[in-house]
């Protein structure tokens, strides 16, 4: 496949970090998309995800977050990582051609894009791919709470062996959320999206989540 990306920076508010936009000929909407804690932009994850979004007919927008640009391990302070992920959607907007964003990520940069939208961030709707309720053996201390106050649609991709997400405890969370979720499992699925004894590259699992979340995205353009 021909690269078509644009590379691009902007000012995240901790400093100016590196960007992709990539959109095909005609696109129904545009994904920003955020990467998980440990794994930047250009992810094999990420690259692979957005290369098939493209096939799907959506534009993408990845982005890396400060402290992932500088090279540090630790993520930024929330309030911090929000700011960023506001900048990135502006850029996102701009790019769009005027149709619908819709904002995501994995793991880590789906949770800060649900925290932006709480805040006021105005996606269209919200995409997560792996969505870390909480630490692993640490059910009690889920991060749920501002997924509540949101009133666009959600898609939670979820891997049903994910430790970040309990099937349990999610379930009890999406019911509380009621119509506004949406839950697509993997069975047997890590928080990776690995199933055991199936042997595939990280570009290709990403890439084969990007019909069902297409699919989510046409019904609320």
């Amino acid at each position: 496949m021909p690269k078509t990306e644009a590379r691009l920076t902007f000012d995240a508010g901790r400093g100016v970090v590196s960007a992709a936009f990539d959109r095909p000929a005609r696109s129904v909407a545009t994904l920003a998309i955020a990467h998980g804690a440990g794994a930047g932009l250009d992810h094999p994850f990420l690259l692979g995800f957005a290369e098939a979004m493209k096939d799907e007919g959506v534009a993408t927008l990845r982005f890396n977050f400060p402290y992932m640009e500088a090279g540090r391990r630790s993520p930024d302070p929330a309030p911090a990582a929000v700011a960023a992920w506001r900048a990135a959607f502006d850029v996102a907007a701009e790019r769009s051609g005027k149709t619908p964003v819709f904002a995501g990520g994995k793991s880590y940069g789906g949770r800060i894009a649900s925290m932006a939208v709480a805040e006021g961030m105005p996606a269209t709707g919200l995409v997560f791919l792996g969505y870390p309720l909480h630490p692993p053996g640490r059910p009690e201390k889920i991060r749920d709470e501002h997924l509540y106050g949101i009133s666009v649609p959600m898609l939670f991709v979820q891997g049903t062996g994910d430790a970040f997400a309990d099937p349990v405890l999610l379930a009890k969370v999406l019911k509380k959320i009621g119509s506004r979720a949406e839950l697509h499992a993997i069975e047997g699925g890590d928080h990776s999206f690995n199933v055991r004894g199936a042997r595939r590259d990280g570009r290709s699992v990403g890439a084969s989540l990007a019909p069902t979340v297409a699919v989510f995205i046409r019904k609320h353009v």
